[in-house]
């Protein structure tokens, strides 16, 4: 069985360890305890693992958060991944910071990533992870905040976050989505 992960963030010093960048965060904590790396390939880093008989093929995209959607359909096609076993990471600002929540698809929610992974793969219908963000910023700030790193209060919370969906993929991968949902969608932080 092979499985796509796509982290989604954006590359650039300036964008590391931002809320905007969770996806890479969590690609990166993924690859790392698989024993994996990282190598720069087209449209995107690229690491593959292996574990329990499974090949994880994990990106995050080069292209800017805004056409990644470039790398999922080329890494799709390359790798002969099925739509149901892509796993989008993404961060969530409609979620409070303690929350992670899989879906099977849906709208992509003014998400820039995950409109443009729509508009190549011409379907809503493929699994994401949301990752929770928050929303505690002043009015007009959004960017802001969505751009920004995390604060010291937030980042145990975020660290603690990082392993569960770590186990989040690995479960995706071994039980399947639908009872991986069950699993994970009623989690919330402190684990």
């Amino acid at each position: 069985m092979k499985y796509l992960i796509v982290g989604l963030g954006n590359i650039g010093a300036e964008y590391e360890h931002t809320r905007h960048n969770i996806g890479f965060d969590i690609a990166d904590a993924f690859v790392k305890k698989h024993g994996g790396s990282f190598r720069e390939d087209r449209l995107a880093d690229v690491a593959e693992v292996k574990w329990k008989g499974r090949t994880f093929v994990v990106i995050k995209p080069t292209t800017y958060m805004n056409l990644s959607g470039k790398a999922v359909k080329y890494w799709m096609d390359k790798e002969k991944v099925p739509l149901e076993n892509i796993l989008v990471l993404v961060d969530d600002l409609a979620l409070p910071l303690e929350v992670i929540r899989l879906r099977a698809g849906g709208s992509d929610a003014g998400q820039n990533g995950l409109k443009s992974i729509q508009e190549l793969l011409g379907t809503n219908q493929y699994p994401r992870l949301r990752f929770g963000i928050g929303n505690n910023f002043p009015r007009g700030r959004q960017v802001e905040f969505v751009l920004g790193k995390w604060n010291n209060e937030e980042w145990a919370i975020v660290m603690a976050k990082l392993g569960k969906c770590v186990e989040l993929i690995e479960s995706f991968a071994t039980v399947g989505l639908p009872r991986t949902m069950n699993i994970f969608n009623t989690l919330v932080y402190p684990y």
